[in-house]
Formats: structure tokens, sequence, C-alpha cells
């Protein structure tokens, strides 16, 4: 019998035990851990390893956009923001234009800040923006 890797698990459990604001989070964590990957590969000059970075976070956007609520102006403006970052990233991947990278990266991290900031709000009970 094999034994599991404890890292793996503790992730699956992570994942499964998480409500809807960690998941989000863990999305956003991961959406920026592609890029910076995708940077790295790109000046390596490792095209497939770029490539695969970028379609992952491509395909994490895909699902942030899947799940907004655009009856909403802010899931509105989010859907705007995540449209320009997909087209974006598909003209890094294919130039392997790290300066485009990087600009996607700070949006991302912009975002998974100002949501990271905005559940502490929620849940201490604060007004967002206070």
């Amino acid at each position: 019998m094999i034994a599991k890797d404890p890292y793996k698990s503790y992730q699956q459990n992570a994942i499964l035990s998480a409500g809807p604001e960690e998941l989000t989070t863990m999305l956003y964590n991961r959406l920026v851990k592609d890029l910076k990957l995708a940077q790295e590969a790109v000046d390596k000059k490792d095209i497939q390893s770029a490539h695969q970075a970028i379609i992952h976070a491509q395909d994490i956007i895909a699902h942030l956009m899947n799940t907004l609520d655009t009856r909403y102006e802010v899931g509105q403006n989010l859907n705007l923001m995540y449209d320009y970052m997909n087209r974006r990233l598909l003209e890094a991947n294919l130039k392997k234009d790290k300066e485009i990278l990087q600009e996607i990266t700070g949006y991302a991290e912009e975002i998974r800040d100002t949501w990271v900031q905005a559940v502490k709000q929620v849940k201490t009970g604060a007004s967002v923006g206070s």
C-alpha cells in the first residue's frame, strides 16, 4: 500500500471543508501563482510551461466569470475586468510576453487583496470601505 502525500491530503481537506469565501480566495491565490509561474517560464524560455500556466490562469478566470452575479454593478464590473484579463492573457500566451503577464498579475493581486479585505470586514461586521 502506498502512503498518501500528507500535503495533498491537507490540501484536499482544506478545499472540501472551505466555505465559498475561502474557495474564492484560494482561486485568486492560485491565479496569482499561475501568473508568476508563467512569468518565470517565459524568463527561462520554457514555452510549454508558460503555456500551461497561462491556460490554467485562463481556466480560473473563466470559472470566476461563470460564478459572477451580474445583476449587480460590482458583478458587471468584475465581468468586464475578467474579460479584459482573459483577452490580455491570450495575447501574452501568443507572444510569451512577460510585460502583459506582469500587468495581469497586478490586477489579479489587487482583486484578490480587495476580496480578502472585504471578507474580513464582513466577518467582523465592519462596513466595507471603512
